[in-house]
């Protein structure tokens, strides 16, 4: 069986499972919790280029969330819009802000860079507080309800799903090329990038706007999702909390950091009667991982997958072609 069957099958069987979910999820809350997956993933998948792929530690990304959910819930609920509509304006709202944000501060280096965005957030959160006329301050606003056939915990789902399919189909397309290996490149040798003419700070910036983006999506339809949000909502460690699943999934993967999201959103109904001991779960996983598996789970699920089926390696001997050679240099034959 060739590597592309193999990719093929493991893909077909992946969406398999994302559509059938709803048929044999539990109960609605095992619908919800595999909703808010989706969601978080929406998130984690761009931003996962610009922490796993580019190096950047950006640790502020709950401030876009924010932004996506206020503008969602703004525009389809107070002024009225259309919520795809609504949704793709929080998209582009995103976008913008992750540029805003991109254009100073992505020419700091690693420390600085995740201070500014850090700096960031905690700004998005002390405007949400207090424009109260607008975001209703430490009250809330209610998240709108996406209209008929989304309406519902399954429509809902299946929505959230293929925004998560095309997130996941665009970020797995962008790093198979050669601007996944540019990105890589700036990562662990940034000189060496700049000196073959990858161009630094526009890879950087394009992935972050990609981020923003993704990340505004993600707000828009955790808004929906939650029915309620306030300033309480978007507290910092849920940006730690993106930050975590890419680490721990593994950098320079696609399915490293999705499946760190799928653990650590389960993880608290794993823990259920723990539920104080939360936190300490969070640390001890991220502890186990750092030393175990410094490369992450995805790259342990691959270790458990060559083992099980070792890769077959062709070692056809190559012979040269002596007398095009000899044309070639200009020798006698």
């Amino acid at each position: 069986m060739t590597a592309n069957l193999r990719t093929g099958i493991a893909l077909a069987v992946a969406l398999l499972l994302v559509a059938t979910l709803p048929r044999w999820a539990g109960d609605q809350y095992q619908l919800h919790l595999a909703a808010l997956i989706c969601v978080y993933w929406i998130l984690i998948a761009g931003l996962n280029l610009v922490v796993g792929y580019t190096g950047q530690l950006s640790i502020g990304h709950v401030g876009l969330l924010a932004i996506g959910a206020y503008a969602f819930a703004i525009l389809a609920g107070k002024m009225g819009w259309h919520p795809a509509a609504a949704l793709i304006a929080a998209g582009a709202l995103g976008g913008l802000c992750g540029l805003a944000l991109g254009l100073p501060s992505l020419r700091l280096p690693g420390f600085y860079f995740a201070m500014a965005t850090m700096a960031f957030a905690l700004i998005v959160g002390e405007i949400v507080l207090a424009q109260v006329g607008l975001t209703g301050g430490g009250v809330g606003l209610p998240g709108p309800v996406f209209p008929a056939p989304f309406d519902t915990p399954h429509g809902f789902y299946y929505l959230v799903a293929a925004l998560a399919v095309l997130t996941t189909w665009l970020s797995w397309n962008v790093a198979r090329r050669l601007w996944g290996i540019g990105l890589m490149s700036i990562r662990d040798n940034p000189v060496a990038a700049q000196a073959v003419g990858v161009p630094l700070f526009r890879a950087k910036l394009t992935v972050f706007v990609f981020s923003g983006i993704t990340a505004g999506i993600a707000g828009a339809t955790f808004s929906s999702l939650q029915s309620y949000i306030t300033p309480d909502t978007f507290v910092f460690e849920l940006s730690l909390f993106f930050f975590v699943c890419i680490i721990i999934g593994g950098r320079g993967s696609i399915v490293g950091p999705f499946l760190g999201t799928v653990v650590l959103t389960a993880l608290p109904e794993l823990v259920a009667p723990l539920a104080k001991l939360g936190n300490f779960f969070y640390g001890l996983l991220l502890l186990v991982v750092v030393l175990a598996v410094p490369e992450g789970i995805g790259r342990m699920v691959e270790v458990v997958i060559e083992r099980v089926r070792p890769r077959v390696v062709s070692n056809e001997p190559i012979e040269p072609d002596l007398p095009r050679l000899a044309r070639a240099i200009g020798a006698p034959s």
